[in-house]
This record gives C-alpha cells, sequence and structure tokens, in this order.
C-alpha cells in the first residue's frame, strides 16, 4: 500500500513523492541517530560502499517479508526497482556482500539501536498512554512465556518433544506502557522457575505470574529482596488458616484470609504467611483463587491487579494459556491433542475448506519491470 502527496519543488513543478509503510517505518529511526551510532562502533571502517544503513534495511524486510534466505532478501528488494531510493538506498545488496557484512560488521552497533529507539517509544509513549486504574505507585509487571514451535526437520537441536521442538520466549511486560522490559529466548525444556531467578526485579514492584511460577524458593527471593507477587496457587497445596478478614459486602470478593502452609516442604522452605483471597469471576461464573505477600492492599485491588495480567495475557499465549486440570510447572503448556491436527498424517484440505476468490494476478521477473496486463483467476 502506497500513500502518495503532492509537493511543489523549487522551480514550481509537482512531483509525486511516494512515502510507503515500510518508508513509514523507517522514519522511526533518524538517519543522523544512525549514523552517529554507526561512528561510535567504527560499523563502516574500511567500508567500500556498502554501508550499514543498506544493511539495516535489507535485515528489517528480512524479517517483515519472512525470507528465509539471502537469496530472497535480495531478490525481494530488486523487485522494488525505483522506490529503493525513498527507503536511503540506491540499490539492493548482492548475496556475498550482505553475507559478509552480517558476519564481520558488529552487532553491539544494533544492539544499541534497539535500545535507544525503545527508550524512544518509553518517553514518547508510541504505544498510547496507559490509562491508570491504581491508586498505587508500586511498579506492576508481568512475567510468563509462551512456547515458539519450530520444525523439527530445519531445526533439529531444538527437539523436546518425540516429534515436537520448539524455543521458549520469557517475556517481562511493564504495565505503565505495555511494552517488554525483558526478553529472554531459551530452549523449550527450560523450566520457568529457573528463569525466573534471573530477572532481579526492583524492590517495592509487584510481578503478577501464573501457576507456573510456584515455587517457594523463588517466593522466599521475591520476599527477600523486596518484591511483591500476585499469582493463583497449586490446587494441591496444603495449608491452615491463621486469620480471616470479612471481605466487602459489595464486592466480588468471597474470602480474604492469612494463610500458612503446613506441608512438609513449606515447613522446611516456606516459613512465610501468605494472602489468600477468593474472587468471583462473573464474566466465566467461577471463583479465582489468588496468592500474595501483600497485606496492605485491599482485596479489590489485589484482584485488579490480576485481572489487569489477565486482561492483557494475549499478549504471551492468549486465552487458552493457563487450563484449569493441567499442570504448568513442565516443560510447556499445550492444548488437547487431536488425531487431524496433531498427527503427521494430517491432511489439509480436512481442516481449512477452499474457496475461490476472484483477483488479479500479476506476473513479475525479477529485475524487470512487472506485465502491463493483469491475468484474473476465477
Amino acid at each position: 500500500m502506497l500513500l502518495t502527496s503532492l509537493i511543489a519543488t523549487e522551480e514550481g513543478a509537482t512531483m509525486v513523492q511516494v512515502a510507503s509503510l515500510f518508508n513509514q517505518l523507517l522514519q522511526h529511526f533518524p538517519r543522523l541517530e544512525f549514523a552517529a551510532l554507526v561512528k561510535k562502533h567504527q560499523a563502516e571502517r574500511a567500508a567500500k560502499g556498502f554501508d550499514c544503513w543498506t544493511q539495516f534495511v535489507a535485515m528489517l524486510f528480512c524479517q517483515l517479508g519472512h525470507a528465509d534466505s539471502l537469496r530472497e532478501i535480495c531478490n525481494g528488494l530488486s523487485c522494488c526497482l525505483g522506490k529503493l531510493v525513498h527507503l536511503g538506498i540506491a540499490k539492493a545488496p548482492n548475496k556475498s556482500t550482505l553475507s559478509y557484512a552480517n558476519e564481520h560488521r558488529p552487532a553491539a552497533l544494533y544492539q544499541e539501536l534497539f535500545y535507544t529507539v525503545l527508550g524512544r517509544c518509553r518517553a514518547q509513549q508510541s504505544l498510547g498512554a496507559r490509562k491508570r486504574q491504581f491508586r498505587f505507585k508500586n511498579k506492576l509487571l508481568s512475567l510468563d512465556s509462551t512456547t515458539v514451535s519450530l520444525c523439527l526437520t530445519l531445526f533439529p537441536w531444538a527437539q523436546f518433544r518425540r516429534t515436537k521442538g520448539g524455543v521458549k520466549a520469557h517475556v517481562l511486560m511493564d504495565h505503565d506502557d505495555y511494552l517488554p522490559r525483558y526478553v529472554l529466548l531459551t530452549p523449550a525444556r527450560a523450566s520457568d522457575v529457573r528463569v525466573a531467578h534471573q530477572f532481579d526485579l526492583p524492590p517495592g514492584s509487584i510481578v503478577a505470574v501464573d501457576r507456573g511460577y510456584n515455587d517457594f524458593r523463588l517466593f522466599t527471593r521475591w520476599i527477600n529482596a523486596g518484591v511483591y507477587f500476585v499469582t493463583r496457587p497449586m490446587h494441591h497445596m496444603v495449608y491452615a488458616v491463621v486469620e480471616s478478614q470479612e471481605p466487602p459486602p459489595t464486592s466480588n470478593i468471597l474470602s480474604d484470609e492469612i494463610i500458612r502452609f503446613t506441608s512438609k516442604k513449606a515447613r522446611q522452605t516456606f516459613k512465610h504467611q501468605r494472602r489468600r483471597g477468593v474472587v468471583w469471576d462473573e464474566a466465566n461464573e467461577r471463583e479465582i483463587v489468588l496468592l500474595t505477600n501483600h497485606f496492605g492492599f485491599g482485596a479489590t485491588t489485589i484482584a485488579n491487579i490480576y485481572k489487569d495480567r489477565w486482561g492483557n495475557r494475549t499478549v504471551f499465549q492468549g486465552p487458552q494459556a493457563e487450563p484449569e486440570n493441567q499442570e504448568l510447572r513442565r516443560y510447556q503448556r499445550e492444548r488437547a491433542a487431536h488425531p487431524d491436527l496433531d498427527s503427521l498424517a494430517g491432511y489439509a484440505a480436512h481442516q481449512v475448506a477452499p474457496s475461490l476468490v476472484p483477483g488479479p494476478l500479476v506476473a513479475v521477473q525479477s529485475g524487470h519491470p512487472a506485465a502491463p496486463q493483469p491475468i484474473y483467476l476465477s
């Protein structure tokens, strides 16, 4: 999709300035700022014509176009013909030139570019200001993970089931601007609890997690660091009620209790008292049990903290991320097996019904202009 606008030149003539969606995306990376980073990291030292900006545009095109090889990147940019000048590059790179640049130019340039753009987006609230619904000033975070499936034929190192492969993305999200504070990619077999020990959360912050992070050692570490957590306890946790408080009569809070875990492991590793609340979920007509180490907030505030995470769980795994009858502390969260979708003999024709949609087909050859007449399919 191209957006066009007419502008007047100095001689009084008019010309069409093309601003593609790709060009609009590149405007978030100012050229002067990019040039300063290139000079700082000496990324173009001994370069002969192929600059870092062309490399950056090519690799960004690779991500947006889902290109799988250098040939697809270079040929895809070559098909743009005269539109490349609006991206700030003169011509499409060669495969050997791009490969050499990716191998020898410093990755620290693009790492600092990422954090520079991320800091600017946070300062300008580019994703929109978050409507604050809490009165406290604590930093509110969400920690979760999702498994990215990979083809075992192409990525045999990613095997974690007999016929499945994948990696796991662990995301720490900030609720102030809904941008990730930290993203860590691990093998799919990596435990969520072990990875959570690597995150250094600021004291006084509140982190909302699901059942997959129920671990007494992790809870103790957060308590000693002055970090508050809100989670859902496992069904098999054994506890005794120390104190019970009367919930507000007009709220959806069913109970508000201070408990102490009584299992043998809890008595050895976790002797802290916790707060347990039961909330009625009107949308799904069920009870939700919450566990926290914050005793100062009201029960309604604790419920809203987890609800805020629950309302944005699609950032991580979608509406089926936390099944009721599934152990979440293992390798991954997955839906129930399906004989058609999960088997190697699954036939796509029985899963997606074909549809005939009339539309134009334009013949294009690499390095040549498109055909003058479109070919119509019916």
